[in-house]
């Protein structure tokens, strides 16, 4: 899962309205793509290549103009409450668990890797409070996706987690697990009103990550040729594009991506939040390195054999305005986007669901963050009645949505 967080502007990437008045439409016009009829901006060269890959998603709607609830609920398939609610933070009533948790839950850890992972960092606003939607909710920490903060573009780039001091090695680090759990058992016997059980589980599965070879040798970039790097970007987004290949090679079941959002990020414009001079942050900073990321790891792995069996989802928490305002940017519009699927049982080549001829409502084939986690755990192997039984074992279904079956 490939989230643009900051909500890409509609005209800009899927869905181009070059018959729009100028402001409207922008400043970039459409291409042509392999699949005749279907055109993107002209700002995805790349990714136009591989268009016969892709099913975009034209009417894609939240109704939320805030990016904090409108996240909320493109990551969990549930709407927030309330809609339109900035700088919220996790907790309830809003606790349903994000998508990776639901995996989790749903698949189990194996080989010393967890089965969802998010990387390089959480999602947070300008104040920086954090996102509701990325966590388990009410599935319990134990759920949680792990979370990888990282910078894979540096170049003495490290994940901070398998990084064991030169004094520990690993078989130094299997001398004090023994010990610690000896430890544990002897205070178990002891102390009768303290329970212990709970904390084994989440301790062993970090020492089984940072005594898996196979975990480390996934998250290892070094692994990867320098003319390999080189194609997905030297940009931290091409680089953990690439590193959730590797993981999903490793066997994670669902790695969640973030744009970076660093320190050098304009306050009134960060990420793709293009309130302010759009027409120049998204031809220098923000098209290329998402047409080179997306392009080149959809290249990747179909090369690899491994693109019929992994779902590529290209998303975001809304679009934006149908107008450009003043500043020459456009601001929060949840009533109409695009997202883009691949692979995983997706059929290619193909547009469902259409907006107006100004990009700022749907017209037809209208999809909700339901129907999209539905469609997505449809793919997985899970139909959107799977139950999951939350904190006090009530079960309930993965998803309210409806599996967008015109796509699969």
């Amino acid at each position: 899962m490939l989230f643009l967080m900051g909500g890409p502007p509609q005209h800009s990437t899927w869905d181009p309205k070059p018959d729009a008045p100028a402001e409207v439409r922008g400043e970039f016009g459409p291409i042509d793509t392999n699949v005749p009829g279907v055109r993107i901006c002209s700002l995805f060269p790349l990714v136009s290549r591989h268009a016969d890959k892709l099913c975009f998603l034209r009417a894609v709607s939240t109704g939320d103009n805030a990016h904090s609830s409108s996240g909320y609920y493109m990551l969990t398939g549930v709407p927030h409450s309330p809609m339109n609610a900035e700088n919220v933070n996790p907790g309830p009533p809003n606790d349903w668990p994000t998508i990776g948790a639901v995996v989790r839950r749903l698949r189990g850890d194996s080989g010393g890797l967890p089965s969802a992972v998010r990387l390089p960092m959480h999602i947070f606003n300008t104040d920086n409070s954090v996102w509701p939607g990325q966590d388990a909710g009410f599935l319990g920490r134990a759920s949680d996706p792990w979370l990888f903060r990282c910078e894979p573009a540096a170049p003495a780039f490290r994940i901070p987690e398998f990084n064991l001091t030169a004094d520990v090695p690993i078989n130094r680090l299997g001398d004090r697990r023994g010990l610690l759990h000896r430890l544990d058992r002897s205070l178990a016997a002891t102390t009768h009103s303290l329970s212990w059980d709970g904390y084994d589980p989440l301790r062993d599965r970090a020492f089984d990550l940072l005594g898996s070879a196979k975990a480390r040798a996934a998250f290892d970039l070094g692994r990867e040729s320098p003319a390999m790097r080189d194609r997905y970007g030297r940009t931290h987004f091409g680089q953990s594009c690439l590193l959730a290949r590797r993981l999903i090679e490793a066997g994670v079941g669902l790695v969640h991506v973030n744009w970076f959002r660093g320190p050098d990020e304009p306050s009134d414009a960060p990420c793709w939040d293009s309130h302010a001079n759009e027409s120049q942050r998204l031809k220098t900073v923000l098209a290329p390195t998402a047409d080179r990321a997306i392009a080149v790891l959809l290249e990747d792995l179909t090369q690899l054999g491994l693109l019929d069996e992994t779902l590529v989802v290209c998303a975001s928490e809304f679009g934006r305005t149908p107008r450009l305002n003043g500043r020459g940017g456009r601001d929060h519009w949840g009533h109409v986007f695009s997202v883009a699927l691949a692979g995983g049982g997706i059929k290619g080549g193909q547009v469902y669901g259409s907006s107006d001829k100004h990009g700022g409502q749907p017209s037809e084939g209208r999809v909700t963050p339901q129907d999209l986690t539905a469609t997505v755990l449809h793919c997985l192997g899970y139909e959107p009645h799977t139950e999951i039984r939350d904190t006090l074992g009530r079960p309930l279904a993965v998803s309210k949505g409806e599996v967008i079956r015109a796509i699969i």
